[in-house]
């Protein structure tokens, strides 16, 4: 009776579907013209607004000024009064692996005390943290997608200075993915620590954007906020960055990947966890017909990888060109493909699932035997409106 409750579900969903898919907004992607001059190097535009106040900063260790220096070790040097770092998910310098509790500590370099947004407990400073600051300054770089947490990090920040009426000033960088919007948008029903926001799964904007975003559609409570904008950048730019955002996005490949292969996270197969390709590849120890094997093992990114010391079957998507990823967008392909081989019915997703893609049906057309095709052709509509949504908070050219 379930089975047949899950067909007619999804039959009803499909035709409530455009008849064809969307198609990411990729087409114009472009190699940079001149140098992409990051937001943390217009230093004119925001010091002023530093001197002689109380600063905080939420930022990681890709928050560099240049190839050597950080942007904190750059305003201590300016003798800017920083009372406090907050650090985010894998810590301020990076290291500490996805979901892993961040401890709080003082920067070796600088002496400043650090306070973890990360470690299981804080959502948001205390009271008297937060009297202690007059201006947040924020420096992350972010990857583009829904279910990845530093711009969560950043918006708990926006409503907490929001209520002490301190001011925030983001540091704007470009977005990897930025020059297409694809997926659903968040069921607001699953929203969780990797989903925050009702936008689709890749969204197209940067830090800035969503910031001004947020508060502008009463996601995030109205704080004072200025965006120092990134130049030489829009949203058609292919901007490589300079420096790894987290342990298991070591490659830019696997940055375009990712909006795909982190899907993975709410199967049970291994999403590369544990190997030197992480989220490049992916398998299982029962998937038949497959010739790529591979062994998760832990390491830096992974103390505990899925399948640890288990030969898994799958496929290297390494070879994969970059422009087919843009061209494809979330390729829905693979997770069909494993569903059907594996042959596990509902046992083959986790909770986790829901909260990755942000909506029920997916799962559920899955399992009612629908191509993958068919399934992204379900959320056209949604990219549609998101993008006439967002329009008027771009701080760049589309």
């Amino acid at each position: 009776m379930l089975r047949t409750l899950h067909i007619l579900l999804a039959t009803l969903m499909l035709f409530a579907c455009n008849s064809h898919a969307a198609t990411p907004d990729n087409g114009a992607v472009r190699e940079p013209s001149r140098e992409v001059i990051v937001g943390a190097q217009d230093t004119a535009a925001y010091m002023p607004l530093l001197r002689d106040r109380r600063v905080t900063v939420l930022a990681n260790h890709t928050a560099m000024y240049d190839a050597e220096s950080h942007i904190v070790d750059v305003m201590h040097r300016e003798g800017i009064n920083i009372v406090g770092i907050f650090a985010p998910e894998h810590g301020f310098r990076g290291a500490v692996e996805a979901g892993a509790k961040v401890e709080n500590g003082v920067d070796s370099k600088t002496g400043i005390r650090i306070l973890s947004l990360y470690n299981g407990n804080t959502k948001r400073p205390t009271d008297e943290v937060m009297r202690s600051f007059d201006v947040l300054v924020v420096d992350m770089q972010d990857v583009g997608l829904r279910f990845y947490t530093y711009y969560i990090s950043m918006l708990r920040m926006v409503d907490a200075c929001a209520d002490f009426g301190c001011e925030v000033i983001v540091l704007d960088r470009p977005n990897p993915n930025g020059h297409y919007v694809d997926g659903p948008i968040l069921d607001m029903k699953y929203k969780s620590g990797v989903g925050w926001l009702p936008i689709p799964v890749v969204h197209g904007m940067t830090m800035g954007e969503i910031a001004t975003m947020a508060i502008g559609e009463g996601w995030a409570k109205p704080a004072k906020l200025t965006v120092v904008k990134c130049q030489n950048y829009d949203h058609t730019t292919h901007y490589t960055l300079p420096i790894a955002p987290s342990p298991n996005l070591p490659t830019q490949h696997s940055i375009y990947l990712y909006p795909t292969t982190c899907l993975f996270e709410g199967t049970v197969l291994s999403m590369g966890r544990g190997t030197d390709a992480p989220f490049e590849l992916y398998g299982h120890p029962d998937l038949k017909g497959y010739d790529f094997e591979f062994t998760p093992a832990p390491n830096a990114g992974s103390a505990t990888p899925p399948h640890m010391g288990k030969l898994c079957y799958g496929e290297d998507l390494r070879t994969l060109p970059n422009e087919a990823i843009w061209s494809e967008g979330i390729d829905l392909s693979y997770i069909v493909r494993a569903y059907h081989n594996l042959g596990l019915e509902e046992k083959f997703f986790t909770q986790m699932f829901e909260k990755l893609i942000g909506v029920g049906y997916v799962r559920e057309m899955i399992m009612s035997g629908y191509s993958a095709e068919e399934i992204e052709a379900c959320w056209a509509e949604d990219v549609a409106k998101f993008k006439e949504q967002r329009r008027k908070y771009l701080i760049y050219n589309e």
